[in-house]
């Protein structure tokens, strides 16, 4: 199958976006943007659940257990932030369920937008790690909770190791070398760039809602600004970029580089000096959806060992399911930053809190001005 005809199978959905995105790095193929048409949501077979989520996840590995049940793939509509998402809802926009993480699910379930998940009517739900549901605010009454926990991973440094030379110790100072300006690349929603920056900046995320951290967050996000070739949530642009050389480092999640290594770039995930960035995402359910039963269903297919297999060694993430570690020895679970104790890993980094509303906003505010030269 030729380009071309990869294309039209992936916006037919026969072929998944990163399918399709590790065929062109096995031909050795860059690009710097999918040229696939925007959409609001995907339209599936009959009248089936609409998952709200980030980029990448709207592929079939992560459903089979769903479309087996309901003879199609849920509906999908795609953010690029969480802070988007939570905007379009509150605008109107109408899902059934959606995919926030640990830091912003307490803000979520303050807009009142969303109802408690009843746990009885998820058949995973006995064999979910419960440190990834005891997170702050997670909590409902009558024993349900907001979020059902799926991914957990971390945010670091992808470089290349032929291309990038190390001075001492991976740190996080490598997406802040001047010798490489114009090759570094940035992940562009500060839901996780300036928690990054903030860890650069030694600032403590017990403090990070401070006038001072803000101060020193935003100076070090100007200092960076200059050497980014590319801000983009668009995970496949930033794979593509370090696959061609046209990057030697970039702020990326696990998956990038477990996606890179597969296809044989020399590259390899930092473990930073000063810690990784540590998140756990899940899924929670509008108080309006249409389709609850289904809701159930996706959240169901989220939580099985099937799709915690594919997370596990596809995209190198952390999944919820402990019985989805069983198929992994240590030493592989290792060589991809992971563990069947998942506080081990979170621990070991700088776990996000949640924020206000006003805390989030006025980030989310400097780091555009940033990002865009002033």
């Amino acid at each position: 199958m030729d380009v071309l005809d990869q294309l039209g199978a992936v916006r037919e959905r026969k072929l998944s976006r990163r399918r399709f995105a590790k065929g062109l790095l096995a031909a050795g193929v860059a690009m710097t943007t999918m040229p696939l048409p925007a959409r609001r949501a995907m339209a599936a077979e009959g009248d089936q659940a609409t998952y709200f989520t980030w980029g990448g996840y709207d592929i079939p590995e992560l459903f089979k257990p769903y479309q087996a049940k309901n003879g199609a793939l849920p509906n999908f509509a795609i953010f690029g932030g969480s802070e988007e998402a939570l905007t379009k809802m509150r605008g109107g926009f109408v899902v059934d369920v959606s995919h926030p993480c640990n830091q912003s699910m307490p803000r979520w379930v303050q807009t009142g937008l969303f109802q408690p998940i009843d746990t009885s009517r998820v058949s995973n739900w006995g064999d979910v790690i419960p440190e990834l549901v005891d997170l702050p605010g997670n909590d409902a009454e009558g024993g349900k909770v907001w979020m059902a926990p799926f991914d957990w991973g971390q945010t670091s440094v992808t470089y290349r190791t032929d291309l990038f030379e190390l001075e001492g110790e991976e740190t996080w100072d490598m997406l802040w070398d001047a010798r490489y300006a114009g090759q570094l690349g940035s992940l562009a929603s500060g839901g996780d760039a300036w928690w990054c920056g903030a860890i650069k900046a030694g600032v403590d995320f017990d403090d990070i809602d401070s006038e001072e951290a803000f101060e020193k967050i935003a100076a070090v996000m100007r200092e960076q600004r200059p050497l980014i070739r590319v801000y983009t949530d668009d995970t496949t642009t930033l794979e593509q970029a370090l696959a061609a050389g046209e990057m030697v480092a970039s702020m990326t999640w696990n998956s990038s580089a477990v996606l890179l290594q597969a296809e044989g770039v020399p590259v390899k995930f930092a473990k930073p000096k000063e810690g990784a960035l540590t998140w756990v995402c899940g899924v929670m359910i509008h108080k309006d959806a249409p389709n609850l039963d289904r809701a159930y269903d996706v959240i169901d297919s989220l939580l099985s060992v099937e799709t915690g297999h594919f997370m596990i060694n596809d995209w190198g993430y952390g999944h919820s399911n402990r019985k989805s570690f069983d198929a992994f020895d240590e030493e592989t679970l290792a060589g991809l930053g992971l563990s069947t104790q998942p506080v081990e890993i979170l621990q070991a980094g700088h776990f996000q809190q949640p924020q206000t509303q006003e805390w989030e906003t006025r980030m989310n505010e400097l780091f555009e001005q940033i990002k865009a030269g002033f």
